[in-house]
């Protein structure tokens, strides 16, 4: 039986396109459906040649418990979080505990908390002439940021670098760690039980 996993994204989706090509042809993770707060989401495009499912929710929905009950009917293993911008409530975190995982575009705990993500990051650790930055797979608790780290990834800084290029650097780091580190991390905790 694979391990199920449920993705959250609130913007273009790239991870989460990642995500879905890296496990479209591996028996032990399924990637079962997708999850946006943004009607307007690149993502939900994205997701249609995959023809991996999209459920669009409100603040209401997501706040009130409708989310997790989706989830669980779905019986959804993990959640991912691959750029998706809303605090999880607590609720939301017990029914999975140690069981969601986020990536964030920083070596935390630099440049972690509420605001800061995508070029907010990178516009910080430049402004502050940062020698490396690089990315943070974590799992997730209640304060932004601030759960236990699974991995992390590290680029160089350079003094001709900008908000921008050292986005590119930051999304190739993503890309090529990201999936890896979910399929040793789910892998591992299967073994476990």
């Amino acid at each position: 039986m694979p391990t199920k996993i449920s993705i959250f994204a609130s913007g273009s989706g790239t991870n989460a396109e990642n995500l879905v090509q890296y496990f479209k042809s591996n028996t032990d993770v399924s990637v079962e459906a997708v999850f946006t707060n943004n009607p307007k989401a690149g993502v939900i495009d994205k997701m249609k040649k995959y023809d991996v499912p999209v459920f669009i929710f409100t603040k209401q929905e997501f706040t009130e418990g409708l989310i997790v009950n989706k989830l669980k009917k779905l019986q959804i293993d993990y959640v991912v979080l691959a750029g998706f911008l809303w605090l999880l409530p607590p609720h939301f975190i017990s029914s999975f505990p140690q069981k969601i995982i986020n990536i964030h575009p920083s070596l935390l705990p630099k440049y972690g908390g509420k605001g800061m993500y995508g070029h907010y990051v990178h516009e910080a650790v430049i402004k502050n002439n940062e020698i490396k930055s690089g990315i943070s797979i974590h799992l997730v608790s209640e304060i932004y940021d601030e759960g236990p780290i699974i991995a992390q990834f590290e680029t160089i800084v350079t003094p001709e670098d900008t908000a921008a290029s050292l986005a590119q650097k930051i999304h190739a780091l993503e890309h090529l760690y990201f999936p890896k580190v979910l399929a040793d991390f789910f892998a591992a905790n299967i073994s476990k039980t």
